[in-house]
């Protein structure tokens, strides 16, 4: 009988890969000065999609081309799970020791952003205010990490479902 392959070492193997991809990738965009960019920012969503995917074939593949529903969402997440917890300690450790001013020029997007809606001076006040609370390191991080496991959940209900193979019932 062959031994089935651990879905957390897949995960972990991806969930690293994709972690160091999106990491270079958003340090490039940080030096080029296009970080503020939301189309450029969210390809990072992509990168981690693209993780999944090849998590979730690379576990089909070793386990002879079958993988079940579960197996496929509990990777999937899982997967997430690790590249939100790195890139987001990165991205920590990136904004404290090497461009400490990343969370004002964010907070100078959102202001910028508000004020092309045109909303007035105490509004805009009000919700920097709110805004300012929400972008301290401790908040940053852990919304990274949320942010990544529910959108790598998500992303994983649909791709497990179109990549599973159930092995047969009398094989």
């Amino acid at each position: 009988m062959e031994e089935k392959t651990s879905t957390a070492r897949v995960a972990l193997k991806y969930g690293v890969l994709g972690s160091v991809v999106i990491m270079v990738y958003s340090t490039i965009l940080n030096v080029s000065g296009l970080a503020q960019n939301k189309v450029l920012s969210s390809l990072s969503f992509l990168l981690m999609l693209v993780a999944i995917v090849l998590a979730m074939k690379d576990f089909k593949e070793k386990n002879s081309g079958f993988m079940t529903y579960g197996e496929g969402l509990g990777l999937g997440s899982l997967t997430s799970a690790v590249m939100g917890l790195l890139t987001s300690a990165f991205t920590m450790f990136y904004i404290q020791f090497i461009d400490n001013t990343l969370l004002a020029q964010g907070l100078d997007q959102v202001r910028e952003d508000m004020e092309k809606r045109g909303m007035d001076d105490s509004q805009i006040e009000q919700a920097m205010e709110l805004s300012q609370k929400f972008m301290s390191p401790g908040v940053v991080f852990v919304m990274g990490v949320f942010g990544y496991i529910v959108m790598g959940f998500i992303v994983s209900l649909i791709i497990a479902a179109i990549i599973r193979k159930e092995k047969p019932v009398f094989e």
